[in-house]
């Protein structure tokens, strides 16, 4: 089994790589879906979110906001990173099982999409690392147009993050997401054919 690690900033175009990846025979694991699991109320995460970041990042039901935690933490990079140090160790306990329950059904390719791979030092999940890339203004495009950020929003979250050239130096493979669906399915499709061959399928 290869475990390929997907990441890339924000809407760097992750998800339609792993949507590619999953229609060519990929089972992906996504982290941020990892990471809503671990936000439901009265889990362990929940209760020591709730306990740093206050009672108002709940909404009516109980529940973690969470688009108000994240105007809290991508404002303040303390609070981004006391965020990751709780989530991190439990979503990777978690993804850890969830890749050796497929290793045990032998699938042949497995895609973790996780955005903070890198920062998460969660590396040692995977066999490669696959990093999205894509100019800023198209990120902000996409943001803006798509998610109905402004642009200092937008901007706040990019420059949340590691930059592209970082992540980038520990990549096995860069995908450069600069045009379209139909270039950026292309370039995939010689990526997967060279995995694939590599693979001895």
């Amino acid at each position: 089994m290869i475990v390929i690690g997907l990441t890339g900033g924000i809407a760097s175009g992750k998800s339609a790589v792993s949507g590619m990846l999953e229609q060519w025979g990929a089972v992906v694991i996504d982290a941020d879906k990892v990471g809503h699991e671990a936000f439901l109320p009265d889990t362990d995460a929940w209760r020591e979110v709730v306990a740093t970041f206050g009672s108002e990042i709940l909404d009516e039901n109980g529940k973690i906001d969470r688009s108000k935690l994240a105007d809290i933490v991508f404002r303040d990079p303390d609070a981004l990173l006391r965020l990751n140090s709780i989530m991190h160790p439990l979503m990777y306990r978690i993804v850890e099982h969830k890749i050796e329950a497929l290793r045990d059904r032998c699938v042949d390719v497995v895609v973790l999409e996780a955005p903070l791979l890198i920062e998460a030092k969660w590396t040692d999940l995977v066999d490669q690392v696959w990093v999205v890339v894509a100019p800023e203004s198209n990120v902000i495009d996409r943001l803006c147009n798509q998610k109905g950020f402004t642009e200092e929003q937008a901007k706040a979250r990019i420059n949340s993050q590691t930059t592209s050239s970082e992540k980038s130096k520990y990549a096995d493979v860069v995908i450069e997401n600069d045009s379209d669906l139909g270039s950026l399915r292309e370039k995939l499709e010689d990526i997967w054919r060279r995995l694939r061959s590599s693979a001895g399928d």
